[in-house]
């Protein structure tokens, strides 16, 4: 049986904010201490690889799936417990999914908002029941929070848009409710 695992959406840069690459590290140290795997874009840079090598250190399964086009970008970490290569982000995207129990979406960009949208669309259409994470250390993804409550106040979506997310400032009391998502 595949141990619980936890999909980790985030930057392939550090950002300004180094409490964000602590957190990162703090987030593979719990993977790690919990016997959870880790599911990620297979970076070995930025925050990817700061969540990577932290888990790995800890001792605990990794999965990786990047795209050929981005193996060199985004330095494709081949040391993983298993290591995928795919034709698009797309598939990368879908294995990422298909492979996780739980989504987490810490610090990033464009790529980390793609993949975010994605989970929270196939939610809100009821394609899945995983859980969605938003690490939202110092207040970073209060800008997308309220992003999404405008889209509910304009009409674009129902107020149980997000009720499918939940906001947590720590590295320390997402994995607390996460724990509660678990199935015994």
């Amino acid at each position: 049986m595949l141990p619980f695992s936890v999909c980790v959406y985030c930057g392939s840069r550090k950002g300004e904010n180094p409490a964000f690459e602590t957190a990162a590290i703090e987030l593979g140290e719990s993977i790690a201490r919990e016997n959870w795997r880790l599911v990620y874009g297979a970076g070995d840079v930025g925050l990817m690889g700061a969540v990577a090598n932290a888990t790995q250190k800890g001792g605990a399964e990794t999965f990786g799936v990047i795209p050929v086009h981005l193996m060199q970008l985004e330095v494709g970490k081949r040391d993983l417990s298993q290591f995928i290569v795919t034709e698009n982000m797309h598939e990368r995207k879908k294995i990422m999914y298909m492979n996780s129990n739980a989504i987490i979406v810490l610090p990033g960009g464009a790529g980390s908002l793609d993949e975010f949208f994605e989970v929270l669309t196939w939610r809100q259409l009821g394609l899945h029941q995983k859980p969605i994470f938003l690490l939202n250390l110092d207040g970073y993804w209060d800008p997308l929070i309220a992003l999404l409550d405008h889209v509910i106040v304009e009409g674009f979506a129902d107020p149980s848009l997000t009720t499918y997310l939940r906001s947590v400032n720590s590295v320390e009391t997402l994995v607390s409710e996460l724990k509660t998502t678990i199935p015994s």
